[in-house]
């Protein structure tokens, strides 16, 4: 295939998209395709080979089979580079306009979980207008938190903005900070249970699910220093949880990715706290640098990295087919 490689973008995940899409050129070019780089600076120009695109709706793009959006946070992973690649009529990795706006939007997603009965941690979701308005009574309403909690921009990944919070007196501080990210922050209760992630691949209506992989860390917490830094973290496959869990983790998985409308990857984030089971959060184009999960634990499984990719751009090709058969 030709596949058009989508990297940069205007978020403040960048540099991390940056190493993600030249891991994939090379494994799709590993398995014999013909790839196609295009750079999204942070001004939002796209550029192929220093020269700036021009799009044109209904025309495809640089005659691609399909195009591998390897983007993250707004502005790639939200849903509008998939609407306007849904405008251009081309194939594309990875989730639809609804599944990536939902799930990368941290307090819609988890009221969905809320509503859907998935157990999760206990949050609050907190708009800078009421911020700005009534700052007392916003920390009187996280107050049912407890501590330490988890303060974090609503739609940004890879850890940025996030602070972990133990002294009330620093929460201020932390929202504060957050909210030079997102107009909207989540405040989420600390989960003392085993951190745990699992691959999601496939079809919405079939998804496959790799085996979970544990998350131990080398600092205090999951950080970006932990996430891209070598030796940041050790992935330990099998996790140390119990067979119970472990069946009942896949499960959740393979349900939130079906009910989120997710196509194609995710990755599914997990607390384990004895036998019970937390879903954190589904990640519609999770990493894909060298230090990076998803694929690591496909690999683990026994299925190589240009096989993964490979079996991804299939299925952006099968779902814009299956989807143009419908009228509209």
């Amino acid at each position: 295939m030709r596949v058009v490689v989508l990297s940069g973008g205007r978020s403040s995940e960048h540099e991390v998209s940056l190493a993600g899409g030249a891991s994939v050129a090379r494994g799709l070019r590993s398995a014999g395709h013909e790839v196609v780089e295009v750079m999204l600076t942070r001004a939002g120009t796209w550029l192929h080979e220093d020269e700036e695109l021009r799009l044109r709706a209904g025309g495809g793009l640089l005659e691609a089979d399909v195009v591998f959006p390897v983007l993250h946070g707004p502005f790639g992973e939200d849903g509008t580079v998939q609407g306007l690649l849904e405008m251009l009529d081309v194939p594309y990795v990875g989730s639809g306009v609804l599944a990536s706006a939902v799930c990368l939007d941290k307090v819609v997603a988890k009221d969905l979980m809320a509503q859907a009965g998935i157990p999760q941690v206990a949050y609050v979701g907190v708009r800078a207008g009421r911020w700005a308005a009534a700052r007392e009574e916003v920390l009187a309403d996280l107050a049912v938190l407890g501590l330490p909690v988890f303060v974090k921009p609503a739609r940004l990944g890879s850890s940025v903005g996030i602070a972990k919070v133990a002294d009330p007196a620093e929460l201020g501080a932390a929202l504060d900070a957050a909210f030079q990210h997102d107009p909207c922050v989540i405040v989420e209760a600390m989960s003392a249970g085993v951190e745990v992630e699992c691959s999601v691949l496939g079809p919405t209506s079939a998804p496959r699910v790799s085996e979970p992989g544990e998350i131990v860390l080398q600092t205090e917490w999951y950080d970006f220093a932990a996430k891209y830094e070598p030796d940041g973290m050790q992935l330990r496959v099998p996790a140390r949880i119990s067979d119970a869990a472990h069946d009942r983790l896949r499960t959740i998985a393979a349900d939130a990715f079906t009910r989120f409308g997710c196509s194609g990857l995710a990755r599914a984030d997990f607390f384990v706290e004895g036998e019970t089971v937390l879903l954190n959060e589904l990640n519609t184009m999770p990493g894909f640098t060298p230090t990076s999960v998803y694929a690591k634990l496909w690999e683990l499984g026994g299925v190589p990295y240009d096989e993964v990719v490979t079996r991804l751009c299939e299925l952006g090709v099968g779902r814009h087919a299956q989807e143009r058969s419908y009228r509209h």
